[in-house]
């Protein structure tokens, strides 16, 4: 264990003056050409109807609009999962959570996180060269080794989860509200099940928890700072570099303060939105000013909107799940239905993207992983299959190909986390199981099986209204072949090198600064 301490000791310290403890940005080795610098952004819980590029309806994206019209919109482009962890899980390993093991959310006392033996984006990139950096949400584990420091980030500043997963004294705006946390030993807890008020949130910069509980009112601009220094200091020093920021936007809490005399209202969300928009504005304006000709940079979102947070929700677009939510419950995050798992994708590279160019490939953010590694240049991890493609030619304008085909993990509404029951193939797209994740007024939709799979063609169904009749020949045409591919993946899964999450909980790994302090307060300078 003499390296764990060692790796503790280095990116616990801080040198003097400086933002970024022991990061090497000095170039070894021989002088080869650049490598392109990567920037990821992933935001969480956007609609893509959130997006003005996407929809006419959506307002107050207009730095990410200006991306759009300088770079590539996906139309087409899917979360892995349509929750968090197992969205970012199959980000950072280009695998499903079927083979990576991560098939549903960390909680604050999770033992584990994405296992051990997974490789991440960040270990091949930081062996190929790259000075690395982590900035925000991380939520694939914070205990011992799973921690961002140990995941092959250099530097990591962020939480370790979503941010309503703690309390706050700045608690912003969710549905139900959730009270600020507690100022004195007198304990109580919030009648609502889904309020966190024993131990408050707290704030990493590498190893070390900075603030608890965090100040939610200034997080995006710390971030925003964050991200800007690091490119600044990599730039300076000619190292490639890895850039992934997880936002807390579009996640509940909201914490800006909307323009409205009714902070309930959506006013509120697109307060916030504008706020996100405003955060992706900086990071771009940076990289324009350092390293414009030299980076790719990938703006998506970890899944849907939460439909059960009402007002505070994003937009699904014309990906109503029309079919699902006439049996009841909601069709975004936490089900396999469009609008949980289409999102808003666009990438940015002056010189190597085309500008203006709307692309109509099935992809995916698994495609992110061997996409990024094929560009600098280095290789897949060994004895492991993958479900992401390296789409470059994509990106390049050269190709309109992406996937044949793509498989959505269940993730709460219905079934098994994480088993593989619906099926996108070509414009065809079959569920084996429906279900409705809880919605604004409460209600779910109840689990229901399909032994003849519901198939809905999405050309003429964005909207998933009307599934195939049975006996049409449209249907007993790609029936057969949907339930051939399905087999496939399961029969390749089962002969691949797949992990297993360790998703056990133990209280003594909740993150705590000073575990004497009502809900863990500290103080810091």
């Amino acid at each position: 264990m003499g390296w764990l301490f060692l790796k503790v000791l280095l990116v616990g310290m801080t040198f003097s003056g400086l933002l970024y403890p022991l990061v090497d940005f000095s170039i070894s080795g021989k002088t080869r050409a650049p490598k392109p610098n990567i920037v990821i952004i992933l935001a969480d819980d956007m609609g893509w109807g959130d997006l003005g590029a996407n929809w006419a309806e959506a307002k107050g994206t207009t730095n990410l609009d200006k991306m759009a019209s300088e770079g590539m919109r996906f139309a087409d482009f899917h979360a892995a999962a349509s929750t968090c962890s197992p969205s970012r899980a199959s980000l950072l390993t280009g695998r499903l959570g079927l083979r990576n093991g991560v098939t549903h959310n960390f909680a604050v006392t999770s033992v584990g996180g994405l296992p051990l033996n997974e490789t991440t984006l960040a270990e091949v990139l930081q062996r190929a060269g790259y000075v690395t950096a982590m900035i925000g949400k991380w939520h694939l584990g914070h205990h011992g080794s799973y921690h961002p420091n140990f995941r092959g980030f250099d530097y990591y500043f962020g939480i370790p989860y979503s941010h309503d997963m703690g309390c706050t004294d700045t608690p912003g705006y969710n549905y139900p509200p959730c009270p600020a946390c507690p100022q004195s030993n007198g304990l109580w807890r919030s009648p609502e099940r889904d309020c966190y008020t024993d131990v408050a949130l707290p704030l990493y910069e590498n190893l070390n928890i900075v603030e608890q509980p965090v100040n939610l009112s200034g997080l995006a601009r710390k971030y925003a700072e964050k991200a800007v220094e690091f490119i600044e200091q990599a730039s300076t020093h000619g190292r490639p570099f890895l850039l992934y920021v997880g936002l807390a936007h579009m996640h509940v809490p909201l914490s800006v303060t909307p323009p409205s005399e009714n902070p309930w209202s959506q006013r509120a969300y697109h307060a916030s939105l504008r706020e996100m928009d405003s955060l992706v504005g900086q990071i771009k304006d940076k990289v324009d000013h350092v390293a414009k000709e030299n980076t790719l940079l990938w703006f998506t979102g970890d899944n849907g909107p939460w439909a059960q947070k009402c007002e505070l929700a994003g937009s699904v677009g014309p990906f109503f799940g029309l079919w699902q939510t006439h049996q009841g419950g909601s069709s975004a995050k936490q089900t396999t239905w469009e609008g949980g798992h289409r999102v808003p994708a666009l990438a940015y590279w002056p010189g190597r993207i085309p500008a203006n160019v709307t692309s109509t490939a099935l992809l995916s953010i698994l495609d992110i992983f061997p996409t990024a590694i094929a560009l600098a240049g280095a290789s897949l991890p060994p004895n492991r299959n993958f479900d992401g493609l390296d789409v470059s030619e994509v990106l390049f304008g050269r190709s309109q190909v992406g996937h044949r085909m793509l498989f959505h993990p269940n993730s709460g509404a219905a079934g098994e986390y994480g088993a593989l029951q619906t099926v996108r193939l070509d414009c065809h797209k079959a569920f084996f199981i429906t279900g409705g994740a809880k919605a604004c007024d409460g209600s779910t939709g109840p689990e229901q099986r399909h032994a003849s799979p519901l198939i809905f063609n999405l050309e003429d169904d964005a909207a998933e209204a009307m599934p195939l009749q049975r006996g049409s020949p449209e249907y007993q045409s790609v029936l057969p072949k949907v339930t051939s591919v399905l087999a496939d993946v399961l029969r390749d899964i089962a002969d691949d090198n797949v992990s297993r999450a360790d998703y056990s909980q133990d209280p003594s790994a909740t993150p705590c600064c000073n575990p004497y302090q009502i809900a863990c307060r500290c103080q810091t300078v």
